[in-house]
């Protein structure tokens, strides 16, 4: 295969990104597009008058059955996911799915399990894992230059409430879930990524603000082997976005703010900021065309990240609605 075949499933704000991505590919290739919105149909020509002559479906089952595709990117709202997925992979398609993966840890682990049957690849797209920064702090921990991880902190703030308001994303019936399910689920993920740590229970309280879906999420994580984190999701700020991790181990600490990385090695009490050459950053469309062409044998994200994702924020839900009950998972 000289070049993969990419059909787009759901061609918006974050489907336009991915275009944009595929087209600094030299071996990839967009065949098709599917999405029933004439609007965001004309936006995607208008941004790239190179697709304009581009086969287009309202049907998506047309589409991967039409268009001569090798590879499917999922890009529409997240009720959508499992069954364009399960879509894709019966008719040979390779999947990589916008986060968080698909409705639930049910619907996950039958969409693995799909995927493994059918012999055809399915990633997640959580850039972070392709993030030169995130790689650095990654790299750190599972050195063992900090020694053993203790404690993690991480905050997200963000004016979901008032952003999101009037969309899909806010509508339960097509979301999924609210704020945590949607930018905090890169929190979760990359925790969980760059710790290298498997939660054991969870608790949460979890404020919807008015609305259908949840904003504001606090949540405490019990690792196996002892470590603890707190993750503070504000989906009510005011601010754009700001974004803080902390890594506390026994032989020093990391710490992420927004882009800056500070860090504090063994006998070191001052944090100094990092100013080495950070790793080099890739992107999940870059690096799913290596996949599907045979050059790397696992996803940066592969779908094992999204159903980890799903069973913890599962977790999260079902501890908030009984009164910040320890769940285990």
């Amino acid at each position: 295969m000289g070049k993969v075949r990419f059909l787009m499933i759901g061609v918006g704000g974050m489907g336009r990104e991915h275009i944009r991505r595929l087209l600094e590919v030299p071996e990839a290739e967009i065949v098709a597009l599917a999405d029933p919105s004439e609007g965001a149909v004309n936006a995607v020509k208008e941004r790239f008058p190179q697709l304009t002559d581009l086969p287009v479906y309202t049907d998506y089952r047309e589409a991967i059955a039409q268009a001569g595709a090798d590879a499917a990117i999922i890009v529409s709202p997240h009720s959508m996911h499992f069954e364009q997925g399960m879509a894709c992979l019966d008719g040979g398609l390779h999947v990589l799915m916008e986060k968080p993966f698909v409705d639930g840890s049910e619907s996950a682990e039958k969409i693995i399990a799909r995927a493994a049957e059918v012999n055809k690849h399915l990633a997640v797209a959580y850039q972070r894992h392709l993030m030169g920064q995130f790689i650095y702090i990654r790299d750190l921990i599972q050195s063992g230059e900090l020694g053993t991880i203790n404690y993690i902190n991480a905050y997200q703030a963000q004016a979901w409430l008032k952003g999101a308001r009037g969309t899909w994303r806010q509508n339960p019936a097509l979301s999924c879930g609210g704020q945590l399910n949607d930018s905090g689920s890169h929190l979760l993920d990359v925790v969980l990524w760059v710790s290298g740590l498997e939660p054991e229970t969870v608790t949460a309280t979890i404020d919807n603000r008015g609305t259908e879906v949840d904003i504001d999420s606090s949540v405490t994580v019990r690792f196996h082997g002892g470590a603890i984190a707190s993750f503070n999701v504000v989906g009510s700020a005011s601010i754009g976005w700001q974004e803080d991790l902390s890594f506390h181990g026994d032989k020093g600490s990391v710490l992420y703010r927004n882009g800056k990385i500070l860090v504090a090695k063994e006998g070191q009490r001052e944090l100094t900021e990092v100013n080495d050459e950070l790793p080099a950053s890739s992107d999940p469309n870059r690096d799913f065309v290596d996949l599907v062409l045979g050059r790397i044998s696992e996803a940066a994200a592969p779908s094992s990240c999204g159903l980890r994702i799903a069973r913890l924020t599962e977790g999260a839900w079902k501890s908030a609605a009984n009164n910040s009950q320890v769940i285990r998972l």
